[in-house]
């Protein structure tokens, strides 16, 4: 009988991320081709030539490995890019428009309720910033709550968009409409501060 050689926690930590990493991988490159979410574990795992006991022990089902797989091409390709509130909002549209046969399958199959709350989350974190700037110092259960209602209608517009937008989405077009609420809410904050000065 032959013996495995021992492993250091080194080697295997980056087997683990390579095997995560290819699962995620093929998990956004087969739900983009195949335009569902409807996808086998076998088919999964074969993509990523990972076992499917793998993708069980490191995911749990299929619909948390589809969910991680956004939340990552998320944090690897549009978080990096959001700086400002234009430069965030254009570089939101061009990742949505550029990954739309990804996320459209996503926002309407079975992981629809996990990836609309994802994308709560995420605007959620991207306005913070931006909303203590605009609307000064709120306690901290107001300013949760008001980053979660904005991000609610940012990701709505976003979810919209994805779904039922033209066959060729226009990156400029939902910037636009984006930063269009952006300056209503500073317009009418600022009209409010005045208002309150001049009483």
């Amino acid at each position: 009988m032959q013996l495995e050689p021992i492993q250091d926690s080194g080697t295997q930590d980056r087997r683990v991320r390579r095997s995560r990493s290819a699962l995620m991988a093929a998990a956004v490159r087969l739900v983009s081709e195949r335009g569902t979410t409807d996808i086998a574990v076998t088919d999964l795992a074969e993509a990523a030539d990972v076992s499917r006991r793998l993708v069980y022990l490191q995911f749990g089902d299929r619909d948390t490995l589809l969910t991680e797989a956004a939340i990552d091409l998320v944090r690897r390709e549009l978080l990096p890019q959001a700086g400002d509130a234009s430069e965030g909002a254009a570089a939101m549209a061009r990742h949505f428009a550029e990954h739309r046969a990804f996320y459209r399958p996503m926002l309407t199959g079975s992981c629809a309720f996990a990836m609309t709350r994802t994308l709560n989350t995420l605007f959620s974190s991207l306005n913070r910033t931006s909303l203590r700037e605009l609307f000064g110092d709120l306690d901290q259960g107001t300013a949760d709550d008001l980053s979660e209602f904005v991000a609610g209608g940012a990701a709505t517009l976003v979810h919209n968009w994805v779904i039922d937008g033209p066959d060729t989405l226009d990156p400029e077009e939902l910037t636009n409409r984006l930063l269009r609420l952006a300056s209503a809410l500073t317009f009418s904050r600022r009209a409010t501060t005045d208002g309150d000065r001049a009483r």
